[in-house]
């Protein structure tokens, strides 16, 4: 075993062999991998081998997409055989809502290259002979579906990677993993030791375990997963002689099943409500190539479904049933990438679909460590998407819930129970007292709206019980003043004599005089959006930063990778030692005036403006800014003065009509502003100019920005696309997000966010096209749950074009 390598890969499953691949394949060649038994020991050896491009993210569809196409080439260079059969699939749909929801699926499929089409349950028969069409209402067709030998893929990986110069070490166990002065990595095994660059962590079941060798608790949990294989079926044998095909998959929703078939006979999963944890807080390092005892039991409801469902299993014998560990992440989604605080230290776990994912990630993981960006927008799979708040429990909690709805529908309303409320303001319970509807954002607890005793969500697709009282949250915001807690956004202040310079280099703005806030984009070195905050200057020594709250991990992980070594700028992520409230609506200065002895007229404290000052008897720091483009202020306290803040607003308020309005009021006016969102608009695939951000792009400014050359490029070159609002014709549904955009009768463009605008009463998508369309006035159509509606561009903002109001 050689003493020093580059990159050292932890794990010889399918997931660390395709990131040694990858990192060889761009010319990495001086990197290993270590299996502490037989390559596929874990979870990979008995995997079903199912793989697909559908995915919930449609980033990371086309990974999955790109990993179905890589089994070529991964045959061909390694000389191994995959066992690839792609057979095609049909995905089922028991009841209309799920049906909805596939149509919505088909739609991802246009914009994203995958061949999907909306069938009969007749039809869906005709393709996949065991179905009983009587129990589904329609499928959806995919032809990219198909299976694979998990231990050929596995290998082939391998080989690959052997050929282009890497090596695997089979039976070296990773014992510690210490990182020394010159920060380079000391991995000691059974053999002895490797000096590393770079350690990847792609334990699988022991990713915690090797996780922990660094201080490091990762959020992933191993569940119990049982899969049976029939005996042969003489149903098989006959459309196998009838058509000289195999029988293609299916995944039926409702049931919680997937079939495909398995030599003579079929394989039948299921992901059972009634799951079981597998080794709940350490993973065993004697475990290998074994199974778990099959508890028929556990699953027999799903198998009855399955038998109505499918009724030639009723007449067939099982001949094995497989039960083994696979490991989840607390919303089923892997955890990729570099880890905040361990420069050198990368994951690739929780990659419970492998054979669909593992090459995606394998390539996002190379590119990253090579080129120093992903190559693709993989926030789904962003190990930095969980903070401190992801403990042991919250997530044996969380993918406990997700196991046990993985083929359950999700609403666009629905707000899932598991781990909840773990963050919470001081405020909680006095807004829970006034009928707070609550989801979650980077754990914390935040208020979706406001609903009168005995009214809740109702989950649909389309316009639910919430519709009406939201509408009323906006009316109060437009015609009065509404209040709404903002503590879920990020929230960092940054110090240090050092601290201006840094902040000039790090962000594309010019910087904000003293007393004064700015909009900021900031951009990675290819000149495309890594984030966008709002910059205040409290007094050229102390400067205030607000961003998304769900980003908090990702952007300090940048910040602090890019700090200078002298010690000159110190930044902080305040969290939950700094909470926020917003005032906003044409009364929101007299409030503020009656509780604050500051001159807050709009010629001392203008648009922009910040200052620290007493609200009530708290002390705070208001910034006039506000998201809803309405006269605004964000109000920042610490927890131990919230509730003093927020009785005193409330109280203030009262002659003005105040209310209380929460997330849902706030997406509604802040569409009638044509305003982004990060995570949605602002995401690390656009540019400014393209984002619509370029006006806050300082291109003249002295500092050399990250990003500044290829901004000045995009600018030149004018991009590819173009950010848009949309006005839609509109039923009774808006968009959500990742619709596809038609004009002239083809796709070309995707919608990014929308809803209804309840004070102008319209249906508003905000989406992309290409910047040689995104001008024309007519032509454009958005698809929504099946049906395409007239869609017309909103080039200037539905509500206060001129920003009178917001500046007034």
């Amino acid at each position: 075993m050689k003493s020093h390598a580059k990159v050292v890969v932890i794990g010889g499953g399918v997931v660390g062999c395709s990131v040694l691949f990858h990192l060889a394949r761009h010319g990495w060649t001086d990197v290993v991998l270590l299996e502490r038994d037989e390559l596929t020991s874990g979870s990979t050896w008995h995997a079903a081998g199912g793989m697909h491009t559908i995915n919930g993210d449609p980033n990371v569809a086309k990974l999955q997409k790109y990993t179905i196409s890589l089994y070529k080439e991964i045959e061909e260079l390694s000389g191994q055989a995959t066992g690839v059969h792609l057979t095609g699939g049909v995905l089922l749909a028991a009841t209309e809502a799920r049906l909805d929801w596939l149509r919505g699926v088909v739609a991802k499929g246009r914009y994203l290259g995958i061949d999907l089409e909306v069938i009969s349950a007749k039809e869906a028969a005709e393709l996949m002979p065991l179905i009983d069409p009587s129990q589904f209402v329609g499928a959806v067709r995919n032809k990219e579906d198909g299976h694979l030998d998990p231990s050929g893929v596995t290998h082939a990986y391998a080989k690959a990677a052997r050929k282009l110069g890497a090596e695997v070490e089979r039976f070296t166990k990773v014992e510690d993993i210490v990182r020394r002065p010159d920060g380079m990595w000391r991995v000691i095994t059974n053999k002895g030791e490797v000096v590393a660059e770079h350690v990847v962590n792609a334990g699988g079941l022991w990713a915690r375990e090797v996780g922990r060798m660094v201080g490091l608790e990762l959020p992933v949990l191993a569940m119990e997963h049982m899969y049976l294989i029939t005996e042969d079926m003489p149903e098989v044998a006959a459309w196998n002689a009838k058509t000289g095909t195999e029988i293609i998959h299916a995944v039926d929703f409702d049931g919680e099943l997937y079939l495909r078939q398995e030599r003579g006979g079929m394989l039948m999963g299921t992901y059972e409500k009634a799951n079981k944890v597998w080794s709940e807080f350490q993973t065993p390092w004697n475990f290998g190539h074994e199974l778990l005892a099959p508890d028929i039991d556990r699953i027999a409801p799903s198998l009855e479904v399955g038998f109505r469902h499918f009724p030639a299993f009723e007449k067939t014998g099982i001949k094995q049933i497989i039960n083994g560990p696979f490991t989840f992440a607390p919303d089923g989604n892997p955890l990729v990438g570099p880890v905040r605080g361990l420069p050198g230290f990368w994951v690739a776990c929780g990659v419970m679909a492998g054979f669909s994912q593992g090459g995606g990630v394998g390539l996002a993981l190379s590119n990253w460590m090579i080129e120093g960006d992903p190559g693709a927008d993989i926030w789904a799979m962003d190990v930095a998407r969980y903070g401190d708040w992801a403990t042991m429990a919250y997530t044996n909690a969380k993918v406990r819930e997700n196991y046990s709805r993985r083929f359950s529908i999700r609403f666009p309303n629905e707000e899932l129970p598991a781990g909840r409320p773990l963050k919470t303001t001081p405020v909680y319970d006095l807004l829970s007292a006034r009928g707070a509807q609550w989801g979650v954002a980077y754990g914390l607890e935040v208020p979706l709206w406001y609903a009168p005793e005995g009214i809740k969500d109702e989950f649909s697709w389309r316009r639910s019980s919430d519709f009406s009282h939201v509408a009323k949250e906006v009316a109060t915001v437009r015609e009065r003043v509404g209040l709404a807690e903002i503590s879920s956004f990020a929230k960092y202040k940054v110090t240090g004599e050092g601290a201006a310079g840094w902040l000039d280099r790090m962000l594309a703005c010019k910087l904000p005089k003293r007393g004064r806030m700015t909009l900021t984009p900031m951009l990675k070195d290819d000149g495309k959006l890594i984030g966008d905050f709002t910059l205040a200057n409290i007094d050229d020594h102390e400067w205030f930063v607000a961003g998304s709250g769900i980003a908090e991990q990702y952007h300090m992980r940048w910040f602090e990778a890019h700090l200078p070594k002298d010690g000159s700028v110190h930044i902080e992520a305040l969290g939950a030692r700094l909470t926020g409230l917003a005032i906003a609506g044409p009364k929101a200065r007299e409030v503020l005036a009656k509780v604050s002895r500051a001159d807050v007229s709009n010629a001392a404290f203008p648009f922009m403006a910040v200052a620290k000052m007493d609200i009530g008897m708290a002390p705070c720091l208001v910034g006039r800014v506000s998201y809803t483009g309405d006269l605004g202020y964000e109000i920042w306290v610490a927890p131990e003065y919230q509730r003093a803040a927020f009785n005193a607003l409330m109280a203030a308020g009262e002659e003005f009509g105040i209310g209380l309005f929460g997330s849902r009021a706030l997406n509604a006016l802040r569409l009638e502003k044509n305003y982004g969102s990060w995570g949605r608009e602002y995401r690390p695939i656009y540019g400014p100019l393209e984002a619509g951000l370029d006006r806050f792009v300082a291109y003249g400014k002295d500092a050399d920005f990250i990003g500044k050359s290829a901004a000045l490029a995009e600018r030149k070159q004018g991009g590819k696309l173009r950010l848009r609002t949309f006005i839609v014709d509109a039923d009774d549904a808006d968009v959500i997000g990742d619709e596809p955009i038609w004009f002239d009768g083809a796709v070309r463009g995707w919608v990014t966010s929308g809803g209804y605008a309840h004070h102008s009463k319209k249906s508003v998508a905000v989406g992309y096209v290409p910047k040689e369309i995104a001008d024309e006035s007519e032509g454009f159509e958005i698809e929504l749950l099946g049906k395409r509606h007239v869609a017309r561009i909103q080039s200037t903002p539905l509500f206060d074009a001129n920003f009178e109001r917001m500046r007034g």
